[in-house]
């Protein structure tokens, strides 16, 4: 999995000690480059320390990642950890920024503002009834506009 984004933090080394040697750990922060930004901890171990050390803050970078969780105590916590760096992608080649206004078609915009406004409709006439399937023609009663109520 890759993740672009512009390094905008980059945390102090932690160093240990375990029965496989010496390590170093050290966590970024990267700015995803979206609509909405995330900011997004990646951790980084042993060489990639030495390798995140080498970019400066503001870089866009393209990172590969492993997203891996475990449990501990009944909870559950998750690493990101960068796997290659990849620091030659330029902000306007990200292609997870896209421009999603599209043109848009004359005929298509003139026939919506044709059914939302129609031209002179005259409210004032009877309501046509529409004949519905399987009810016979004499079902509706005769239309009278000739009384003399006011409503």
């Amino acid at each position: 999995m890759q993740i672009i984004g512009k390094l905008i933090q980059r945390n102090e080394p932690i160093t240990g000690t375990s029965q496989r040697g010496e390590w170093k750990k050290m966590e970024i922060i990267i700015e995803t480059i979206e609509t909405y930004p995330k900011k997004v901890c990646i951790i980084c171990w042993n060489e990639r320390v030495n390798e995140a050390n080498a970019f400066e803050l503001g870089k866009t970078l393209a990172i590969d990642i492993s997203i891996e969780s475990r449990e501990y105590n009944g909870k559950y916590y998750t690493d990101v950890r960068a796997i290659r760096f990849d620091n030659s992608i330029q902000p306007q080649q990200n292609p997870q920024v896209q421009d999603y206004q599209q043109p848009v078609n004359q005929d298509y915009q003139q026939n919506q503002m044709q059914q939302t406004y129609p031209q002179q409709q005259n409210y004032m006439q009877q309501p046509q009834q529409q004949q519905m399937p399987g009810i016979p023609d004499n079902f509706y009663p005769p239309v009278d506009n000739d009384d003399d109520l006011p409503f």
